[in-house]
């Protein structure tokens, strides 16, 4: 096993995450950042949990402070451009990078001040006026959606010239139908030779063949056998209702299993409000998110559910893609994914770092016949449950 120090991270940087307990590093963190230091182009799978997020902040972040610490002793003054941009799928992903990136600059803290990196957010939804007087500050880590960041250069207010690497995280759905064409575009319109790294826990060949079409580069893959981190650390429940009584459902699991932390999840967008509604009817405290929500909306329903103060958040898959929030016991499904990746990161929100979560799938007689087969297919073991008496208990034997 080795630790952030052997794996040649800055050692400010390994000291900080010491601060959070993390000292040695994971699998995928193993493998990937050494190919980071050695700046390959690389597409890199781990199932969820895992920690890519670090796998490619400490390395790029090690190269940054080294870079300007060096210019500093010869006197050079670094560039005032951004040097690394991380592109997201979602609102709450671009966010949720920054602040590690945040909280490892703080490494930093007490140093040369011209050792202190800034970050910045650039998301689509909030003011692009404020975004481009921003980047007068001279930010060298920019994280942010695909549009947002497109727009922005564009516009010739970011300047990518001095951009050493580019992260694509989670690259499966940066490069989905919706957001396919945008991310390509970004690849292409980024203006210096810079390295770059793509990940996800999802990964198929067509991604590979995509990113290396758009950017001229051939990419290293590197795939992490699984740790089956879903069959070891997340026990997985199946729990009959008809699609009329699911809501019902869902607040009689909630009396039963009185999770600390919870997300539900739902495809359809209209129901999220809807399911919000009814549990608040009831006087279960709880908050919606998905797509369309307003955007201060979101970051306070995120904060909350983050900071514990509302212990119950409803949305749909694409805003949680990718939100690492610790403590999340139970994971509650209000259908059954057509994509397994859907199921895969849908479970995947608990039990990390190591931790031990519940998923329950609430379905009808047909979710439940497709949840057999995503079962099989996943080689997991899914127990049916019944409600009974107040108690998720197994049902009653013939």
């Amino acid at each position: 096993m080795s630790t952030f120090i052997d794996l040649t991270v800055r050692k400010s940087l390994a000291d900080t995450l010491a601060k959070k307990e993390i000292t040695n590093a994971t699998a995928v963190q193993a493998q990937v950042i050494p190919a980071i230091f050695e700046e390959k182009n690389l597409i890199f799978s781990s199932e969820t949990g895992t920690g890519k997020t670090y796998a490619f902040l400490l390395p790029l972040m090690t190269r940054l402070l080294n870079e300007r610490e060096k210019q500093i002793a010869e006197k050079i003054q670094p560039t005032p451009q951004p040097r690394i941009i991380i592109v997201a799928p979602t609102h709450e992903l671009a966010s949720q990078i920054k602040q590690e990136a945040d909280f490892l600059a703080k490494a930093e803290d007490g140093a040369d001040e011209r050792l202190k990196l800034k970050t910045m957010l650039c998301i689509g939804g909030a003011s692009i006026t404020r975004q481009i007087d921003a980047l007068k500050t001279k930010p060298q880590i920019i994280a942010g959606g695909p549009a947002r960041l497109l727009e922005l250069i564009h516009l010739k207010k970011l300047k990518t010239q001095q951009v050493f690497a580019v992260v694509l995280d989670e690259v499966d759905r940066l490069l989905s139908t919706e957001l396919r064409d945008i991310t390509t575009e970004l690849i292409k319109a980024i203006d210096s030779q810079y390295q770059l790294i793509a990940c996800s826990a999802t990964i198929k060949q067509n991604h590979i063949k995509i990113l290396e079409d758009a950017s001229g580069k051939t990419l290293e893959n590197i795939a992490m056998p699984k740790e089956n981190v879903l069959e070891r650390n997340i026990t997985h429940y199946a729990l009959h209702a008809e699609r009329r009584n699911k809501i019902d459902t869902l607040r009689s699991l909630i009396a039963a299993e009185k999770p600390k932390r919870v997300l539900v999840f739902s495809a359809e967008t209209g129901q999220i409000a809807n399911i919000v509604e009814k549990l608040k009817y009831k006087k279960i405290d709880c908050m919606g998110l998905h797509a369309k929500t307003d955007k201060i909306e979101r970051k306070k329903a995120i904060d909350d559910f983050r900071s514990g103060k509302c212990r119950i958040l409803v949305t749909s898959d694409l805003a949680a893609r990718g939100l690492d929030i610790g403590d999340i016991t139970h994971i509650i499904q209000m259908d059954v994914p057509s994509n397994e990746d859907f199921f895969v990161h849908r479970a995947g929100r608990t039990a990390r770092a190591g931790k031990t979560g519940i998923n329950i799938v609430i379905g009808d007689e047909y979710e439940l016949r497709q949840l057999a087969k995503l079962e099989k297919k996943l080689g997991i073991v899914i127990y049916p449950k019944v409600l009974y008496g107040g108690k998720l208990i197994a049902p009653p034997q013939d």
